[in-house]
C-alpha cells in the first residue's frame, strides 16, 4: 500500500517523497485512519517500527484542515508528551520533516536547559508542542502554555513513562487539557501499569498491535560472547580491531561504566563520546550529533538513550552489559538495522548475566546464536560472582569501646 491510499494531503506526500518513504510501515497502515477517524487508539509497537509518523502523520492532516478556520493566533492544538529529552527533540524532528511544506508551526520544551528560548519560542504561537512532564507543567504553572485548545494528546512510550515515576504528571497533564480531546497511547510493552491507565483516561480505544519480534529482530544479525566480566574490556577491543566497523553504540549499565570504557577507548585511539542521566542535555546532544555527522563513530550510553536515538544506518550495537529486563535487550538492539537497513547487536554475557540470556530469548522466542571464536571464553564451570559485605569486627551484640565510654551512668 502506497501512502497516497491513505489519502493524506499532498503537502505531507511531498515531505515523505523527500525521504524517500514510499510505503507505510505495519503499525502506520494500523493506526493512521483510526487517528483520522478521531478514535481513541492504544499501539503497542517497540521503537524501530515508525511508530512516531504513524501520529506524527495523522495528526499533521488533522490540523492542516483545521488552520484555515482559525482567525485568532496559533493555539497548541496538538500535544506529545515524551518521556526523555532525547525522544522529545527526535519526535519533533519528525513533526519538522512531514509538515515542512505546510503552515504549522511546532517546537520542543524539555529540562536541562534554558527556559526563556523556549519561553519566547511558545509566545510567537505553535500548533505543535513536544514535552516532557517535567518542563511542560512548569511553563504551564507560568501560565506560558494554554491547554485548553488541544485537540490531540499523545503519551509515547508510555510504558518508560511510568517506569520513570511520570504518572501522576501524566494524569495531570491529561486533567489540564479539554474533556473531548482524542488521546493516543503509544507503548513498546503494555503491563498492567500501561492497562490500567489507558482505562482510565481513554474512551472507547481501538487497540493496534504490531509483533516487536517481525518487525525489530528480522533485519538484525545477534550474536552472543560468554565472558568472563574481567576480560569485557578486553573482548570489546579485540572486536573493535577486527570485526565490528562503522558507526556504533556501545551500552553500559551504569554511569560509572560507560565513563570507565569511554577512558578506555580514547586511550586506545577510539574516536568516542558517551551520554547518560549525569551530563547536561546540551552535551548528550553535542555526542550524539558527532555521532550522525560521523566526527565519533563510537557513542556510549545507559538505558536512558536506548529509546531516545534515532540515526540513520547505524551499523552495530554492543551490549557490554546485559540488561537485566528483556524488553530493553529489544529496545537497545533497534537502535539498528532501522528503515529496511542491516545491523549486528553483539552482547557480551558473564557468569552472572546468564539467567538476563534465558529472559531475552523466551521474550523473542529464539535462540540468540552463541559466537565462540575468540580468545576470551568464559569457563562453562565458572559460577557467579559473590559479594560479601565485610561484617564489623565486633561479635554481635558487643559494643565498641567508644560507645561504652559514651554511655552514661544512671549512678
Amino acid at each position: 500500500m502506497p501512502f497516497k491510499a491513505l489519502q493524506l494531503h499532498n503537502s505531507i506526500l511531498k515531505a515523505l517523497a523527500e525521504k524517500n518513504y514510499g510505503s507505510p510501515t505495519p503499525i502506520q497502515e494500523k493506526a493512521i485512519p483510526l487517528v483520522l477517524s478521531n478514535k481513541d487508539v492504544i499501539a503497542t509497537a517497540e521503537t524501530g517500527t515508525g511508530k512516531t509518523a504513524a501520529f506524527a502523520l495523522p495528526i499533521i492532516q488533522k490540523l492542516i484542515s483545521k488552520q484555515d478556520a482559525i482567525k485568532k493566533g496559533k493555539q497548541i492544538r496538538a500535544l506529545i508528551v515524551s518521556p526523555t529529552r532525547e525522544l522529545a527533540g527526535q519526535i519533533h524532528d519528525s513533526f519538522k520533516t512531514y509538515s515542512k511544506y505546510t503552515n504549522l508551526r511546532s517546537t520542543v520544551v524539555f529540562g536541562g536547559t534554558s527556559i526563556e528560548p523556549q519561553i519566547d519560542m511558545l509566545k510567537k504561537g505553535v500548533d505543535i508542542l513536544v514535552a516532557t512532564p517535567g518542563r511542560l507543567l512548569d511553563l504551564h504553572k507560568q501560565d506560558v502554555i494554554n491547554l485548553d485548545y488541544i485537540d490531540v494528546l499523545v503519551l509515547d512510550e508510555a510504558d518508560l513513562m511510568l517506569d520513570m515515576g511520570f504518572i501522576d504528571d501524566v494524569k495531570k497533564i491529561e486533567r489540564l487539557c479539554p474533556k473531548s480531546k482524542q488521546i493516543l497511547l503509544f507503548s513498546a510493552t503494555m503491563p498492567f501499569k500501561v492497562e490500567q491507565l489507558a482505562s482510565s483516561i481513554l474512551k472507547f480505544p481501538i487497540k493496534v498491535k504490531v509483533s516487536s519480534r517481525t518487525s525489530v529482530t528480522k533485519n538484525i544479525e545477534q550474536r552472543l560472547y560468554f565472558t568472563p566480566k574481567p576480560k569485557k574490556i578486553e573482548l570489546c577491543l579485540h572486536l573493535l580491531r577486527n570485526s565490528i566497523k562503522g558507526n556504533i553504540i556501545i551500552f553500559r549499565r551504569t554511569k560509572y561504566g560507560v565513563d570507565k570504557l569511554e577512558k578506555t577507548l580514547l586511550r586506545n585511539n577510539y574516536r568516542v563520546d558517551s551520554i547518560h542521566g549525569d551530563k547536561t542535555q546540551s552535551a548528550r546532544q553535542t555526542a550524539l550529533n558527532k555521532l550522525k555527522s560521523r566526527d565519533i563513530n563510537v557513542l556510549i550510553a545507559t538505558d536512558v538513550a536506548a529509546r531516545g536515538i534515532d540515526i540513520e544506518h547505524l551499523d552495530a550495537v554492543i551490549n557490554f552489559d546485559l540488561p537485566n529486563v528483556p524488553e530493553t535487550y529489544v529496545h537497545r538492539i533497534g537502535r539498528t538495522g532501522r528503515a529496511g537497513n542491516t545491523g549486528i547487536a553483539y552482547s557480551f554475557c558473564s557468569a552472572d548475566e546468564k539467567p538476563y540470556v534465558l529472559g531475552i530469548q523466551k521474550l523473542l522466542h529464539t535462540t540468540i546464536p552463541v559466537d565462540e571464536d575468540h580468545p576470551y571464553p568464559l569457563d562453562p564451570k565458572a559460577k557467579p560472582e559473590v559479594h560479601k559485605k565485610k561484617g564489623s569486627k565486633h561479635r554481635k551484640g558487643r559494643k565498641s569501646e567508644a560507645s561504652k565510654k559514651k554511655k552514661k551512668r544512671w549512678y
